[in-house]
């Protein structure tokens, strides 16, 4: 048989045939089903499962496999979410911006936004104490910030993963 080709647009997107979103939704949801058990839950055999699996893996399609944890069970319950207005937005500005919120692992999401603002974060800390100072210590001391405004969740009350888009 012959190997399938990763068909990428100019935009990047790849095209993804029945198998391959098969796969991609098995594996969203339990990532470390073996090859054997992957293959039957699609309804290929073991040999070109894998190499399909090479391939969303080669094209970028699979960016890399991770535990997901309860961060309430982790004590990590509290989320804000914080507009930034920078005070310069060249494409240096917002490179060093986006380089130095990396850095921040209380940072979970960043969003460049088409906005009154430039940059929506999603932060998640122990508490609001641990958020002032994540705030005051990290946030306000990234590269070109000018202001910011932060909203508290007060519950979760959908959340999702690609695994429940696919």
């Amino acid at each position: 048989m012959a190997e399938k080709q990763v068909n990428e647009s100019r935009s990047g997107q790849v095209d993804l045939d029945a198998f391959d979103r098969k796969i991609l939704s098995v594996l969203a949801g339990e990532g470390r089903i073996s090859i054997t058990e992957l293959a039957g839950r699609i309804g290929l055999s073991k040999s070109p499962t894998q190499a399909r699996l090479r391939r969303l893996e080669d094209s970028g399609v699979i960016t890399g496999y991770k535990a997901l944890f309860d961060p309430i069970r982790l004590g990590l319950d509290h989320v804000a979410f914080v507009e930034v207005r920078l005070s310069d937005t060249r494409e240096k500005a917002l490179a060093e911006f986006n380089a130095a919120v990396m850095k921040t692992p209380q940072i979970e999401q960043v969003h460049l936004m088409a906005a009154n603002f430039d940059y929506l974060l999603k932060i998640r800390t122990q508490d609001m104490n641990d958020y002032r100072r994540v705030l005051g210590e990290h946030i306000s001391t990234l590269p070109h910030v000018a202001s910011t405004s932060t909203y508290v969740a007060m519950q979760a009350v959908k959340e999702t993963t690609l695994a429940d888009v696919i």
